[in-house]
C-alpha cells in the first residue's frame, strides 16, 4: 500500500485524463450526430461514476490506497468508455467513432511533436506508452521482444480490457481495434518516417518505413 505519490502516479493519473477527455469527445460526438445523450449519460454515470474531478491528483486521490484508487478510476474510466463505445455502435455512428479516435490521436502527437523531435522507434514506442491506458504498470501487459533505433516489437502478454468490455456487451476486438487506429495515425504523426503495424495476434512493430 502505498503514502506517498511518485512520478508513476502522475504519469498514470495523466494517462486516465487523457482517456477521459477522449471519453469526452465522443459524447460531444455523440450529441453532434443528432443523439439523444441525456438518459444514457445519466446511467452510465450511475453505473460507473462520473469523470474525475477538475483538481490536482494529491487534493482526490487517497494517499492510504494510491493503488487501488488508481486502478478503480482506470476501471470506471473505461468502464464508461465502453457503453459509451457501445451506444454509438447501436446508433451506426462507427465511422464517427473512429474520427475521433483518430482526431486525438493528431493532438495527441502535435502534443509531443510541439516540444521536441521524436526521432527513432524506441522514442516513439515510449511516447504511446505515455498515452494508452493498458491497466496498471505492474500488469505488463506489453513484452518488448525485439528494439533498435529502427524498430520495436512487442507483443501483448495479457488482455485486461476483455472484462470490462463483456461487461457492456461488447467484443473487446471493437476496442483494439478503434485502439490501433489511434496508435497508426499517432505514429505517423509524430514521425512520418516510421509505421505502425500488427504483425498477428497480440504481436506488434513500430518501424521505419523501408
Amino acid at each position: 500500500m502505498s503514502l506517498f505519490l511518485g512520478k508513476i502516479h502522475y504519469w498514470l493519473f495523466n494517462k486516465i485524463l487523457w482517456f477521459e477527455n477522449l471519453e469526452e469527445e465522443i459524447i460531444k460526438t455523440a450529441k453532434n450526430e443528432g443523439l439523444d445523450i441525456e438518459g444514457v449519460k445519466s446511467e452510465i454515470e450511475a453505473k460507473y461514476g462520473a469523470k474525475l474531478e477538475n483538481k490536482n491528483l494529491e487534493e482526490i486521490i487517497d494517499t492510504n490506497n494510491i493503488h487501488g484508487w488508481l486502478q478503480d478510476r482506470i476501471h470506471r474510466a473505461e468502464g464508461r468508455m465502453a457503453a459509451w463505445t457501445k451506444f454509438m455502435i447501436q446508433n451506426d455512428k462507427i465511422s464517427a467513432l473512429e474520427k475521433v479516435y483518430i482526431d486525438q490521436a493528431k493532438e495527441a502527437a502535435s502534443e509531443v511533436t510541439s516540444e521536441r523531435a521524436i526521432e527513432n522507434a524506441p522514442e516513439i514506442f515510449n511516447c504511446m506508452n505515455d498515452y494508452i491506458l493498458d491497466g496498471m504498470p505492474c500488469d505488463h501487459v506489453n513484452q518488448v521482444i525485439e528494439s533498435d533505433e529502427d524498430a520495436v516489437k512487442w507483443v501483448r502478454r495479457i488482455c485486461v480490457h476483455k472484462e470490462l468490455w463483456a461487461e457492456e456487451g461488447v467484443d473487446v476486438d471493437v476496442f483494439y481495434n478503434l485502439r490501433g487506429l489511434w496508435i497508426k495515425e499517432f505514429v505517423k504523426d509524430l514521425n512520418s518516417e516510421f509505421e505502425y503495424r500488427e504483425l498477428g495476434q497480440n504481436e506488434f512493430i513500430i518501424s521505419k518505413i523501408a
